[in-house]
């Protein structure tokens, strides 16, 4: 049975993404290999993304894992336009359904911070795997954020670095 991961790369300072969903900081990261993402890699049989999310993946430099992954990918929306390759479903609980039996016994990848805190509250996240980059970004979109406030207890799996690169893995308690 397949499990949802939140897999994602964030700032020291807990952002995953600039102001105005800006990626471009993730370009200048020259991490090295990391052991951690390749088997990672290895074990995803699907991919669950949002909205926001999927525009920029769509573009030609945005390819899901720079083009290093290739399997099915269910994006949670109203408001997009199909794209090749893609699955538009505007129903969360159908979109993890979905992805779960494309995923098989593997990981349904989580991206995006919007579509991983809907899983999380809706009971579906199991695991998240957050890889920490030596940078500050100062403002932008946060890792988890939920106004108001909302603890989640997160049992470690895996922490361990691969050069300037901390893995933090965490299983949903």
């Amino acid at each position: 049975m397949a499990k949802l991961l939140y897999h994602i790369t964030m700032s020291l300072d807990g952002f995953v993404a600039g102001p105005a969903d800006d990626m471009t900081w993730l370009g200048g990261l020259h991490a090295g290999p990391n052991p951690v993402v390749e088997r990672v890699l290895g074990e995803i049989g699907a991919v669950l993304m949002g909205h926001r999310t999927y525009a920029p993946a769509t573009t030609t430099e945005g390819e899901v894992y720079g083009g290093r992954w290739r399997g099915p990918i269910f994006v949670v929306t109203r408001d997009a336009k199909p794209s090749p390759g893609f699955t538009l479903i505007e129903d969360l609980d159908e979109a993890v359904a979905r992805a779960s039996a494309a995923a098989g016994d593997g990981y349904v990848a989580v991206l995006g911070p919007a579509t991983a805190r809907r899983c999380l509250e809706a009971g579906h996240l199991d695991e998240v795997l957050v890889h920490v980059a030596p940078i500050l970004l100062g403002d932008g979109v946060r890792l988890f954020d939920h106004p108001g406030g909302t603890r989640v207890r997160l049992d470690p799996v895996e922490l361990s670095s691969a050069g300037p690169i901390g893995n933090c893995w965490y299983r949903v308690a």
